[in-house]
């Protein structure tokens, strides 16, 4: 069985410099594991991918199951591992809730992984 990661805040802005600035310490290596390790997973790449795309107030949960062809509560388990990283929002509207993109944390995730994308 794989040795679990300690439990962090990392829903907050990623904080560490490039990868290729300087040799990363331990809690840097943490928080931007925990972050990858959140995205490391087709069918979150793919929900991430929709709501990047999306223009409006959000995707529903309901949606976002028929766009993955998963059950409601798989996908508000995936939601709820990219919501702990800060990777997206919800916002509850009657019986549903709607998710977004955060995309400044995947962009700071970017320049993070890529000190050239950015420039």
């Amino acid at each position: 069985m794989p040795k679990a990661l300690p439990v962090i805040d990392v829903s907050g802005p990623i904080c560490c410099d490039s990868v290729s600035a300087a040799p990363m310490n331990d809690a840097a290596a943490l928080e931007l594991a925990l972050r990858l390790k959140a995205l490391a997973d087709p069918v979150r790449l793919k929900l991430v991918s929709i709501l990047l795309t999306d223009n409006g107030d959000g995707v529903c949960t309901c949606d976002l199951a028929t766009g993955v062809d998963l059950a409601e509560s798989t996908v508000s388990y995936h939601l709820g591992q990219l919501r702990k990283t800060g990777m997206v929002v919800s916002e509850r509207r009657g019986m549903n809730v709607y998710y977004r993109a955060r995309a400044e944390s995947l962009d700071a995730l970017r320049g993070v992984l890529d000190p050239n994308c950015c420039r």
